[in-house]
C-alpha cells in the first residue's frame, strides 16, 4: 500500500503495487521488484499495520532521550513489514501522529538460528536466577534482574557505552529456567498440549532452548570461569570480560545462596518466586552455586536489544476514527492495534504492564468495526 484514496475529502480506498512473485528462503529479504498497481476501494479503511520495529532507522530516529542513545546494533523482533510505511501514508492523507518517542523494546534477545525474517530476534523469558551483567562483567543493579524492569533495564545498559551484555547461569538454571518468545518457541502451547506443558518440569531442557544452546551464535559455555571469560570475549572480539572479576562475582553469588540469612535481593526473589507451586515446578531452579560440579558447565548468553512495540501512532477518538491535525475525524479513515499506539495514539503513556498489549489491539479493533457502522 502506497497511497489512500480520498473523494471529496472523504477516505474511499487504498492504492497501491504488486510485486513480483518471489521464492527466496525463509529468513531472507523478498524481492520489492514492482509488477503492476492495484486499487480498492470501499466505505471505510482500517489501518492495522502495527508499528516501526523492523525500521531501524525510525526506531532511532525517533528513540527518546530518557532511555539514552540508540543502539547501532539491534535486532528485529517483528516481520520485515511492520516498517511504519502505513503511519507515513496516514500521515500524508492528513492523520495526526503523536506520541513517536513511546517505544518498548526487550533486552534480552538472542539472534534466532532459524530466523523467520531478516535479522530476527528472539526475547529470553528467563526465570529470576540468572546474574545479569553489562558488557564489561558488572553485575547490574537491583532491581534490574530477569524479568523485572524492561525499560529501567534498557535505560541503564544504554548508559554502559555497549550494545549487549550477559546473562550467566549455570547449566541447570538453563534447561530449567529459560523459555523463549515466539509459536515456534513453544511447540507445546501452541500445540495446546497439557501433557506437553506439564512435561516441561520432567525435562532437564526444553527442545527449542537445547537448539538455541547448540545451534544458536549466542551462548557460551565453560567448565571453569576462566574458559567461560575466555569464550565471552572470543565471541564479541572486545576482551572486556576479566576471568578473575567475573570469578569473584560469581563465587560471591554462590556465597550468597548458601547463606540462610542473605540479604541479596535477587536470592530474596528467587525463594519469593519459588513460594508459588507452578513457578516452582517448571519456572525457577532451586537455589544452587553455580560452580558446583552436578551444575556445569557454566553457561554466558550474550543479549542484545530487540525491537517491538510502538507505543505511539495515529490519534484516534473513542470510535478509533483517525484525527488531523486539528483534532476532527477523518471521515472513512480508522486506525486499531500498534498502529494506533494500541488506542488513541498511547493508552500505555510511557510505559506499559507486559501482557497488556493484546487487550489494547482486540479493543481497539472493536471499536472501530462499531465506529465504521455507525458511520455509514
Amino acid at each position: 500500500m502506497t497511497e489512500l484514496i480520498t473523494t471529496n475529502g472523504v477516505v474511499t480506498g487504498v492504492r497501491g503495487e504488486r510485486l513480483a512473485t518471489d521464492k527466496s528462503a525463509r529468513g531472507v529479504r523478498s524481492t520489492r521488484s514492482v509488477t503492476g498497481e492495484f486499487e480498492i476501494h470501499a466505505s471505510a479503511v482500517v489501518i492495522a499495520s502495527g508499528g516501526i520495529g523492523a525500521n531501524h532507522a525510525l526506531v532511532r530516529e525517533f528513540w527518546p532521550e530518557r532511555l539514552g542513545t540508540p543502539p547501532a546494533d539491534m535486532l528485529t523482533g517483528v516481520p520485515a513489514y511492520v516498517d511504519g510505511s502505513m503511519l507515513r501514508v496516514s500521515e500524508d492523507a492528513g492523520a495526526r501522529l503523536v506520541n513517536r518517542d513511546r517505544m518498548w523494546h526487550y533486552v534480552e534477545g538472542l539472534a534466532n538460528h532459524d530466523s523467520v525474517w531478516p535479522g530476527h530476534g528472539i526475547r529470553v523469558l528467563a526465570g529470576p536466577s540468572g546474574l545479569w551483567v553489562d558488557a564489561q562483567g558488572q553485575r547490574l543493579p537491583a532491581p534490574l534482574f530477569p524479568g523485572f524492569d524492561t525499560l529501567g533495564t534498557l535505560s541503564h545498559l544504554r548508559s554502559t557505552g555497549h550494545d549487549y551484555s550477559w546473562f550467566l547461569l549455570s547449566s541447570t538454571v538453563l534447561g530449567k529456567e529459560w523459555t523463549l518468545s515466539g509459536s515456534e518457541q513453544n511447540p507445546d502451547l501452541t500445540g495446546k498440549s497439557i501433557g506437553d506443558v506439564l512435561g516441561r518440569a520432567r525435562k532437564d531442557m526444553p527442545d527449542p532452548v537445547r537448539a538455541f544452546k547448540d545451534a544458536g551464535i549466542d551462548l557460551v559455555t565453560g567448565s571453569t570461569v576462566a574458559e567461560l571469560a575466555s569464550n565471552m570475549n572470543a565471541l564479541t572480539g572486545d576482551n572486556l570480560i576479566s576471568s578473575a572479576d567475573l570469578g569473584k562475582l560469581i563465587v560471591s553469588r554462590d556465597a550468597q545462596v548458601a547463606n540462610d540469612f542473605s540479604k541479596d535481593a535477587q536470592i530474596a526473589a528467587i525463594h519469593e518466586a519459588r513460594r508459588y507451586r507452578g513457578d516452582r515446578l517448571i519456572r525457577t531452579a532451586a537455589p544452587h552455586r553455580f560452580l558446583d560440579s552436578q551444575h556445569l558447565p557454566l553457561v554466558a548468553a550474550r543479549l542484545r536489544v530487540v525491537t517491538r512495540k510502538t507505543l505511539g501512532g495515529i490519534q484516534t477518538d473513542l470510535s478509533s476514527r483517525a484525527l488531523d491535525s486539528t483534532g476532527a475525524p477523518i471521515r472513512g479513515l480508522y486506525a486499531a492495534g500498534e498502529a494506533a499506539g494500541f488506542g488513541g495514539g498511547g493508552v500505555h503513556g510511557y510505559r506499559s504492564l507486559e501482557g497488556t498489549f493484546l487487550g489494547g489491539c482486540m479493543f481497539s479493533g472493536k471499536a472501530a468495526a462499531r465506529g465504521v457502522v455507525a458511520d455509514q
